[in-house]
């Protein structure tokens, strides 16, 4: 179609073939008052179509007088079951001058590449349309049964613990949020609930300005809660909480047994954010600015900024969520102002850091503020050709080591088990993981002043060998351009 005409300059129409589709069209279209001629061979058919007061003539669509009384129209929309007879038609206004739009109906994907080819702007197969309606409409129906079995879970008590994993992030902070707007729309207390630390800059400041709170683990009794769920905890590295939960939502299949009453797990879609969302909508939630913020940035931190694994599901959601969400917050989140500790332990991890292959490992030496070691893990994940990064410092008595990956391949959480479980902790899931090691056991040596400098020696090559190892890099692979100490 040429450019010279708009959809929006589209007013004369024309249908080619008016069986049960294209009735459906034309009432649809005369309906909105646009001029609408019918062309069908069938008399019977166009004599029906009269008495509706619709504008039908006898004509056989093969034909070329077929193209010639339709050539003026805006839109010409080829629609008879006969594929060869829309062939034809594709064809005879083809060779006609003019800008029109044509809309033609394909059987199979042979014929659609045909019609393409021949000329057609739009090929629909009315097979395929009902079979996506169909699936879309399943769909709709397993949320609508799954959000019953939700609320009469939530309405079987007085209060909710809501369980992210450790160390939390944005998909599994947003997720947790959102499951608390849903409980309390329902006059059920809800409370958020983690352990570990928020390290990153800017998972602290999504928190704070969100005004998210969090409840320690630590400072809570789970017996006090009727009801347990857990959202976006499937990769963790051990189970996030010891027996039985009630509600189990999450993007990924768990790999605890975690007995739940309520499961929807949804591998089809790229964040747990995504779900969730599609739960807002379907209790009809009034969508407070601060949930709809915070779904939003738990899929766009979940997709890389829609960058991985984006799924259809994944944009659907964000664009219900964006004209809720603040935009300006969001930025704040995304921009957070970098300590200058922060800044020493990213450059000295840029300076030390070794590549084999796509995975880098550094040593940042020693540090006070061990939440920096996690923000130079997420920084040197997106140097180009980087999928897997880890960066270990010495703090106090204890050996700390962040990690992420951006590689589907790659469970980085079960990497840090297979390296340091035997002599550390280790917790995290399939991106995101970190260690803590005993120097002690590490080394077999005691800190002092004096041999500081050598502890970090016997721990770097060690550390990065472990590391590596466990990543399945063979040891001598450097690229050219690696950085080692």
């Amino acid at each position: 179609m040429s450019t010279a005409i708009s959809m929006a300059s589209m007013s004369t129409y024309a249908i080619l073939g008016c069986g049960s589709v294209g009735h459906a069209v034309a009432e649809e279209l005369v309906a909105e008052d646009k001029d609408v001629l019918i062309l069908d061979q069938d008399e019977g058919r166009v004599g029906a179509l009269r008495d509706q007061d619709l504008d039908a003539r006898r004509a056989d669509i093969h034909a070329e007088a077929a193209a010639e009384a339709v050539a003026d129209r805006d839109v010409v929309l080829i629609l008879s079951p006969d594929v060869d007879a829309n062939l034809a038609a594709v064809e005879n206004l083809g060779d006609r001058e003019g800008d029109r739009f044509i809309i033609v109906r394909a059987s199979d994907p042979v014929m659609a590449d045909e019609l393409r080819a021949a000329g057609a702007d739009v090929v629909i197969n009315p097979s395929a349309v009902i079979a996506d309606s169909a699936l879309r409409a399943l769909e709709q129906g397993e949320l609508e049964y799954k959000a019953t079995q939700l609320s009469d879970l939530l309405d079987g008590g007085d209060s909710v613990g809501i369980l992210a994993h450790r160390s939390p992030g944005p998909d599994s902070i947003a997720s947790a949020v959102a499951l608390q707007a849903i409980a309390r729309s329902r006059d059920v207390e809800a409370d958020i609930l983690y352990e570990g630390e928020i390290g990153h800059q800017e998972n602290r400041a999504f928190v704070n300005l969100l005004g998210i709170e969090l409840v320690s683990l630590a400072e809570t009794n789970l017996e006090e809660y009727d009801t347990l769920a857990l959202v976006d905890c499937a990769k963790a590295t051990e189970p996030v909480v010891d027996g039985d939960v009630d509600i189990l939502i999450d993007h990924f299949e768990p790999e605890v047994d975690y007995g739940a009453t309520f499961s929807d797990i949804r591998s089809n879609v790229s964040s747990t954010s995504t779900i969730m969302t599609k739960y807002v909508q379907e209790f009809d939630l009034s969508l407070s600015e601060e949930v709809a913020t915070a779904l939003l940035y738990g899929i766009r931190a979940e997709t890389l900024d829609f960058k991985r694994d984006t799924t259809p599901a994944d944009l659907t959601a964000a664009a219900y969520l964006y004209p809720f969400a603040n935009h300006d917050t969001l930025e704040q989140v995304e921009s957070p102002s970098m300590s200058p500790e922060t800044l020493d332990v990213l450059a000295e991890a840029i300076r030390s850091r070794e590549v084999k292959g796509s995975h880098l490992v550094s040593n940042a030496g020693f540090i006070r503020d061990r939440d920096a070691l996690s923000q130079a893990a997420q920084h040197l994940l997106n140097l180009e050709g980087i999928t897997t990064s880890a960066v270990f410092a010495i703090a106090d008595d204890t050996i700390y080591l962040a990690a992420r990956s951006k590689d589907i391949r790659i469970n980085i959480g079960n990497v840090l088990q297979d390296a340091f479980e035997e002599i550390g902790e280790v917790r995290g899931h399939s991106t995101d993981a970190s260690a803590e090691i005993p120097l002690g056991i590490f080394t077999g040596l005691e800190i002092t002043g004096d041999n500081r400098e050598t502890l970090l020696q016997l721990t770097e090559q060690a550390v990065r060998s472990k590391l590596f190892e466990a990543m399945g890099v063979e040891s001598g692979s450097s690229n050219d351009g690696s950085n080692g100490s």
